[in-house]
Formats: structure tokens, sequence, C-alpha cells
């Protein structure tokens, strides 16, 4: 079998039968946008989340930038985010005028580091973006006790961590996205839940917030023709919503999967003193969107080659920090305050990780990096 980063073909396979029916009831109806396809879903992820409202949207950037427009920002407003993330978590703060505060993230887990975000607020800081970087939350607790010492919103980015628990010092658990002011998520094919295009969703318990991001990704109309306001054309459309339902029926299963597939790894590569396994913290259930090894002493590309020559893929995520990308590089940042960041970007590497895994495969995997090493 030809190994892949995500097979998506092998999990397609297993619900054919019910995903092509429910795509065929969708070109039936021709309720392709904001059908009741796209309604029944929303339900069924407010159910699963346990979240009063859920906005869908055409994907994951989209939801972000859906939801700084929402907090009434203006123009040089702070927004702090993770240096060591994918772009659009940036990406949307540029576009919208607004100014990137990039801080450094945790050595272990990858996720933003709270020491970092009280020594980056100043009096112009208006919210923080904190991402659940491949799988696993942040410290949303600590975080909430800092945004509430500064009025801060909080805009949970969950693209990489949809179903994973967060667990509260007292025992309470919470699904990732739900904790913050707003969540987003995305549904890009590859993600632990995603659809056959691109898709995404805003997350809230606010009424008022809810209302109005539910108009803005419809052009901010709030009737026909009539505009509330500014708002951008972003609708997760009736087969999209349809192939969701099938799979979010699944979501916990899919988690199980590749939770058992990041233990057989782990087991693999236990006891090496050059390979670090990804750390599991205490306060949050890992979901596993992607399994990421830290590499000591390693030359990284010839291990790369090496698994190119094996037929194995990989990713590198990821290979430059934001800060140093061509439109978001600034004076101010100093290299010293990315220590982390830059380690990371330099001996990360992220194995096949998906649904479908086999034992075999993973041998084969594991095999061909201790070959290397």
């Amino acid at each position: 079998m030809k190994l892949q980063m995500v097979d998506l073909g092998g999990q397609y396979r297993k619900i054919q039968t019910e995903v092509d029916l429910a795509i065929n009831e969708v070109i039936s109806s021709s309720a392709f946008i904001n059908g009741p396809k796209v309604h029944s879903f929303q339900r069924e992820l407010e159910e699963y989340l346990g979240i009063k409202h859920v906005i869908p949207c055409g994907n994951g950037t989209d939801a972000l930038q859906i939801a700084l427009m929402a907090l009434n920002l203006k123009k040089g407003d702070e927004i702090i985010c993770p240096d060591f993330t994918f772009v659009a978590t940036a990406e949307v703060v540029k576009l919208l005028g607004l100014t990137a505060i990039f801080v450094d993230v945790d050595k272990d887990n990858f996720t933003i580091d709270i020491e970092n975000i009280k020594s980056a607020i100043t009096s112009k800081t208006r919210a923080i973006i904190p991402v659940h970087l491949f799988g696993q939350c942040t410290n949303m607790e600590a975080i909430l006790k800092i945004a509430k010492e500064n009025n801060l919103h909080i805009i949970e980015d969950t693209a990489q961590a949809i179903g994973a628990n967060y667990i509260f010092a007292d025992g309470k658990k919470q699904k990732a996205g739900t904790i913050g002011n707003i969540g987003t998520t995305s549904f890009f094919p590859s993600k632990n839940l995603g659809c056959y295009g691109d898709g995404g969703a805003i997350f809230t318990h606010d009424d008022a917030l809810a209302e109005k991001m539910r108009k803005m990704v419809n052009h901010g109309m709030e009737d026909r023709y009539h505009y509330k306001y500014i708002g951008v054309n972003s609708r997760l459309d009736s087969v999209q919503a349809a192939v969701l339902s099938v799979k979010l029926k699944r979501l916990e299963s899919y988690n199980s999967a590749r939770i058992e597939a990041a233990d057989y790894y782990d087991k693999c590569f236990e006891g090496n003193e050059k390979i670090s396994i990804p750390k599991r913290v205490n306060f949050s259930t890992h979901v596993f969107h992607q399994y990421t090894l830290k590499l000591k002493d390693i030359n990284r590309d010839k291990l790369c080659k090496h698994l190119q020559n094996k037929g194995i893929p990989f990713g590198v995520y990821y290979p430059v920090p934001l800060h140093q990308q061509t439109p978001y590089k600034e004076e101010r940042f100093s290299e010293r305050n990315f220590l982390v960041t830059n380690e990371l970007c330099k001996t990360v590497l992220s194995l096949p990780m998906h649904t479908e895994l086999t034992t075999e495969q993973m041998d084969f995997i594991s095999q061909a990096i201790l070959e290397v090493i």
C-alpha cells in the first residue's frame, strides 16, 4: 500500500454508501446554500461541543476573520498570537489592519507560552488567539485568568484540535473551542473532522456575538437586501454539511484511532535519546491532528531524504517562524524572544497520522527513522 500523510480515500471507502446518499439528497433537493443539511449539521455540532451557538462558514481562515470583525476592534489594536503556527492565525489580523504581536511557545507542547503572553500585553492589547496546536489544548485556565485581569477577548483557534477535551483544575471538562469568547475551526479535508472541500465554523456562548456573526457570514445581511454590518460571503455549502454530518457521528472513533496510532508510535520510539515524542499535558486530551517528533543531534534533511527514498511521506510544520516571514517582519521582534520557536522550526518532524494507519505501516515508518539514527 502507498503510504500517505492522511488516507482520505481509505476513510471514504468505509463510509461511502452513507456519504453518497447524503450528497445525493442535497443534489436532489437543490438546496445547495443554507439548506436543511447545513442547519441540521449546525445543531449536531452544537450538541456535540456543548456550545450554545455554531455559525458555519466557508473555511477556517474566514472563521478567524469574522471572529475578529465581530469584536469592534480598531486599526492598530494589538492581538497576541503564537509565533509557531499556521499563517492564517496572523494573516487575518493583518488583513483587518490590526497589529499581530507574536510570542514564543512552550518547548514541550508547542502551544503559546503563558509567561510570554503576560510580558507581551500593552495598553493596546485587545485579544489573545491561543492555537490548540497539533491536537492538544493550550493552558486555557491560565489564559482565562490573564484575559480577565486585562479585559481581553479570547479567540480559540481549534482547527487542529476539534474534539479535544480541556480539563480544568477542578476536574471539569470542556471541548476545545468552547472556553474563550469565540472559538473557530476548519473543516479542511485533512482535519480530524474534514469535509470534501473547504469549510469552517465559529462557536460562541454569547447570544449577541452569535447574532452578529451569523449575519456577517452572509454579507452582514439582516433581512433580504438590508444590511446591518459589513460582512463577507462565507457560507458552508450543503454538500459539505452533509459530508460533515456523516463524519461527525464518527469523530470520537476517529480521534480514538489517532490516539491508538500515537500510542504505537510512542512505543516504537520510547527510550531513544535523539527523539522526543509528543508530550501529553495533564490539562488536555490529545487528538493528534499531527504526530510531531523533536529531533536532537540529527540531520533532519538527511533523514527526510531517507524517508523520501523509502516512499514515506512526512511534514515539517513549520519550517519558518511567522516573525521571520516577509509580510510579518518588524524591527520590534528580537530573535532572543523566539528561542523555542526558532529551535522547533529546525528540529520538528511530523509523521503520517490518520484513521487508517496499520501497525505494519507504523513499524515500517519507525524503523526507517531508526535506521538513520
